[in-house]
């Protein structure tokens, strides 16, 4: 009875907030410049970072000062990945790595360099390849895909939702050269019996170049098949390692 009491009261602030919010549009008078002003909330502060820093409410996950953030993909035990200064080396065979820390909605910012000899592999799909697992399913790909010279399907090159879309252009700097993702991600949101309410949304800028322009992601990455949303909640974001010494440098997100 108590717990009805609250919901009918809850309904009526809702209902008086409503009437009095659609009063007020109409009591405005619209011929004056303040009628559309609004004033507050005011967006928070945040200062900008310098010389390459991240901004003042990021979260640092690699800077090149330890490996805390970061843990291995297949069992939670210790990354096993090498920092050498401010980079952070795959070591190959160990598996992907996964931050603790769990995401939804963010903005993530990670620099990366193809090896200089990455072409010279026994396995042509393994030239320069790793990739960034958002929530650890939905892959923004790696690969070497300078000048479009090793032979791969388009939707699964540099910048690729891998198997799902290919890039607008491809904007990939030669081995050896540092390159930028900054990826804007809005999760998926699910509805209480698991389905679909709003898909996954993202935004890729490589080295300062859209690629990607608010595009539908369409479930969980699947070398084969179609892919599919599964029910999921905030969840890590995921580095691959795929037989290639790929290294990461600068990697900092922001909760949105």
């Amino acid at each position: 009875m108590k717990a009805m009491k609250k919901t009918v009261i809850c309904i009526l602030i809702i209902g008086y907030s409503s009437i009095a919010f659609a009063q007020s549009i109409f009591e405005k008078d619209f011929t004056k410049p303040e009628a559309t002003e609004i004033w507050g909330p005011q967006p928070k502060i945040v200062s900008p970072g310098v010389n390459n820093s991240p901004p003042s409410d990021a979260i640092v996950l690699f800077n090149g000062k330890g490996l805390d953030n970061w843990v291995m993909a297949k069992d939670s035990t210790p990354c096993q990945w090498t920092p050498k200064g401010d980079v952070l080396n795959i070591k190959l065979g160990a598996g992907n790595i996964k931050t603790k820390q769990k995401f939804g909605d963010c903005q993530l910012h990670i620099e990366f360099v193809l090896p200089v000899d990455s072409k010279e592999t026994s396995e042509p799909n393994n030239a320069g390849n790793s990739g960034i697992f958002i929530q650890e399913r939905y892959e923004v790909q790696i690969f070497d895909s300078y000048q479009n010279e090793t032979p791969l399907y388009s939707n699964g090159q540099m910048g690729s939702i891998y198997k799902q879309v290919i890039p607008l252009v491809n904007a990939s700097n030669k081995n050896g050269e540092w390159n930028t993702y900054d990826i804007f991600y809005t999760a998926p949101k699910f509805r209480f019996n698991g389905s679909v309410e709003k898909p996954a949304y993202i935004t890729v800028v490589h080295n300062n170049v859209l690629i990607l322009n608010h595009f539908e992601i369409q479930g969980t990455i699947k070398y084969v098949g179609i892919p599919q949303y599964e029910l999921h909640d905030k969840a890590s974001i995921e580095l691959q390692e795929h037989g290639s010494e790929v290294s990461f440098r600068n990697i900092w997100l922001r909760e949105l």
